[in-house]
């Protein structure tokens, strides 16, 4: 890390084709504001895409992972993937989790994690029953639960209205594993505690700035399991709100973050560098 490069957005996409107009002045703009980041892969080819982008710039990292949603047939994400028959044929198809094609992805040394996997029981599509598609799911998860314990990388997980089934899984997984991420937290008190005791951090973004529905949940997370992130494209922080979201917007997140937990804008920051550095090894 370069003494200019202060702020971390831990959970970004900005490889997604959002920023398929500008996306190196989108990186200009996160450089000039002093912020690195981990761009997170979805499946395998975005998972290549950030890969790419990580190595092709400083300050960039890549995590590469099997998003819960895209295990079966799922919704059309423009921003994600972008326009045109082809991306959505690409969608439509399901992804079975490939441990031989993401292995070789986290041979480079820029990629520190994986993910984006997990559980997602609020996004159901396609015509296969909801049970067949959580098994699919689970069988994911399952095999990169698997893949970081033989990686030693961790975890970057997304987790919708199923923690209890997650917190089944990473407690049957037992030693071995590194703890990870939760990312874009959205579970209750009782599951962050249990998540903490598991010795996973939580990442938030700029929801925290436009609501006090994270507040307390926020105040209760040790300072040292808490990291900044912003989610890009999606979830904008105030003053951005309904705007494309992007990774030098993290700075307002880690302003709200700090007010928060009663810390200064500077003891925040190189608090969520400490933890960066113990979970993500960056």
């Amino acid at each position: 890390m370069t003494a200019a490069m202060r702020y971390l957005d831990a959970h970004t996409h900005a490889h997604f084709a959002a920023y398929d107009a500008d996306r190196e002045e989108v990186l200009r703009r996160a450089r000039e504001a002093g912020v690195r980041l981990v761009t997170v892969g979805t499946q395998r080819d975005t998972s290549r895409a950030a890969v790419a982008l990580a190595d092709a710039h400083e300050g960039v990292f890549a995590a590469v992972g099997l998003h819960p949603i895209h295990t079966a047939r799922s919704h059309h994400d423009a921003q994600e993937l972008g326009g045109g028959e082809a991306a959505k044929a690409f969608t439509s198809r399901g992804e079975v989790f490939d441990a031989e094609a993401y292995r070789a992805l986290l041979t480079h040394p820029k990629a520190v994690a994986i993910g984006e996997c997990g559980l997602d029981y609020f996004h159901f599509g396609g015509d296969e029953p909801r049970a067949v598609q959580v098994e699919k799911q689970k069988a994911a998860f399952a095999a990169q639960i698997a893949l970081a314990r033989e990686t030693g990388k961790p975890l970057m997980i997304h987790c919708r209205d199923a923690f209890a089934d997650l917190i089944l899984m990473l407690r049957e997984a037992g030693s071995g594993l590194t703890p990870g991420i939760l990312h874009f937290f959205t579970g209750s008190a009782d599951d962050a505690r249990t998540l903490l005791d598991l010795g996973y951090s939580f990442t938030f973004g700029g929801v925290i700035t436009f609501t006090h529905d994270y507040d307390a949940l926020v105040a209760m997370i040790p300072a040292d399991r808490i990291l900044s992130e912003t989610d890009a494209p999606y979830v904008a922080p105030v003053p951005y709100r309904g705007k494309r979201n992007e990774p030098a917007y993290v700075v307002e997140t880690v302003k709200r973050l700090a007010a928060l937990k009663g810390l200064s804008v500077e003891e925040m920051v190189a608090q969520i560098n400490e933890n960066a550095t113990r979970v993500l090894g960056i």
